[in-house]
């Protein structure tokens, strides 16, 4: 039987492991290409040889998900999988019936031919959404097994945006390590607050080697925590499956891919930010989970804010920096920067997009519904600059930082600022002490 042509839809993540999983080595199909959204600048790339595997001597294509319906007739493709996370479902449908007019089939792959089994056991920490609060989650669950005394190795969803043959597999233990694997902002936000908190975090590509590294880790492993990305489900085999869901956003988790599946597959969903949602929004949360999981063990969170500096917000002009992902397809209209502008009185928010330059002038025409927030754009150097001159630029008194590292250690904000800093709050019972309590004594750790 002839092999079946495909493509690979997606945005640098999902797209290789589900290859690595699913197709790397499989004689019954030809990888033709993959093609690459959300993330800027990764079109035009190869995923190399040495990841692809001996039916892959030249490596794949890396295309731009624009040419799809023309690369479909142009290469015979039989099948396109979709391979990326956090989409409405129009969207994916949208991009189904592209797939479908071009004379091919459109797959979505699902757990049980993508999610590897670790010799551990494995804590999956998933959302709803994109910047639903799933860091602040994993390092609760992570603070938590410390104090029982475990050892804990996180492993984070990929952010592969350099040489992907250097980041086959990636150890990050303390902060330097951050500059040794020429980290993006994006991977900084992820990575240093597991560092800095004392636990060693893993990244990369090949997700089947990083996991057989960090159950060996030099520094000890009892448990594999998953601190999954975007929306995403996870690549490994869980053994608890924890789903954090964001009442700013209420309905999402019942229409965004994959989102609900994630809610379908929770033991346990955090229902976050309830501190500043509103009553209908956390009331529309509650509904979806008794419609789709009505047996999950449901906590309800809040993320209380805190920052270095009140005096640097009240009563002045701010121009408020918020996470990038979080801004663009997360598609948050705020975050921790605009809850402290409100809570410590700004007077008022500035609209940064007249002084935008560069890249960041490019990512406002590309989401234009971000409004009068920044987003802290940092996949590369000139993306880095620009965020850097467009704040020194902005006409306005402070800059409050909304992202999860400190700005000030990778651009030179010349304008007075402050941080803001947040952590999941669980409110009542159950939590994730008593969850977790529960996991231990099943595994006997």
């Amino acid at each position: 039987m002839a092999k079946k042509n495909v493509i690979i839809i997606g945005a640098a993540g999902r797209d290789f492991h589900n290859f690595n999983t699913y197709f790397r080595g499989n004689k019954d199909y030809n990888v033709v290409a993959f093609t690459a959204a959300q993330i800027p600048d990764i079109d035009g790339r190869k995923y190399p040889a040495e990841l692809a595997g001996d039916l892959y001597p030249e490596g794949i294509p890396i295309l731009a998900e624009e040419e799809l319906g023309n690369l479909i007739k142009e290469h015979n493709i039989d099948d396109c999988v979709f391979s990326y996370s956090d989409v409405p479902y129009n969207r994916v449908m949208n991009i189904s019936a592209l797939v479908n007019a071009a004379g091919a089939n459109f797959m979505l792959l699902g757990p049980d031919d993508t999610m590897i089994k670790s010799e551990k056991p494995v804590i999956a920490v998933v959302a709803t959404r994109t910047g639903c609060g799933k860091s602040q989650t994993s390092r609760k669950v992570i603070e938590y097994l410390m104090e029982k005394g475990l050892k804990v190795v996180a492993i984070r969803h990929p952010m592969p945006y350099g040489n992907l043959v250097e980041q086959k597999v990636q150890r990050f233990a303390e902060v330097s390590d951050l500059k040794k694997h020429k980290c993006t902002v994006e991977e900084m936000e992820e990575y240093e607050p597991h560092v800095v908190r004392g636990n060693v975090i893993y990244a990369g590509v090949d997700y089947e080697a990083i996991v057989r590294a960090a159950e060996k880790d030099p520094d000890g492993c009892d448990v594999i925590l998953w601190d999954g990305g975007n929306n995403d489900f996870s690549f490994y085999k869980p053994d608890l499956t924890i789903t954090v869901a964001d009442p700013h956003r209420p309905g999402n988790e019942l229409s965004y891919y994959p989102g609900e599946v994630n809610m379908r597959l929770a033991d346990a969903i955090v229902i976050n930010k309830m501190d500043s949602a509103s009553p209908e929004g956390i009331q529309t949360v509650r509904e979806s989970i008794e419609k789709v999981n009505p047996d999950a063990y449901v906590i309800d969170g809040a993320s209380p804010i805190r920052v270095d500096d009140p005096s640097i917000i009240k009563g002045k002009r701010v121009l408020v920096v918020e996470d990038g992902p979080t801004l663009t397809h997360g598609e948050m209209k705020l975050g921790a920067g605009t809850v402290a502008a409100r809570k410590f009185g700004a007077a008022e928010l500035i609209d940064p997009r007249p002084f935008a330059v560069g890249k960041l002038a490019e990512t406002f025409e590309i989401y234009p519904n971000i409004g009068v927030l920044l987003p802290a754009m940092g996949y590369s150097d000139q993306q880095l600059k620009d965020l850097e001159t467009t704040i020194n630029n902005t006409d306005c008194d402070a800059v409050i930082i909304g992202t999860p590292i400190d700005l000030n250690r990778i651009i030179d904000i010349k304008k007075p600022n402050t941080r803001v800093y947040y952590d999941l709050q669980e409110i009542g019972k159950p939590d994730i002490n008593d969850l977790l309590t529960d996991f231990v004594k099943k595994f006997n750790l």
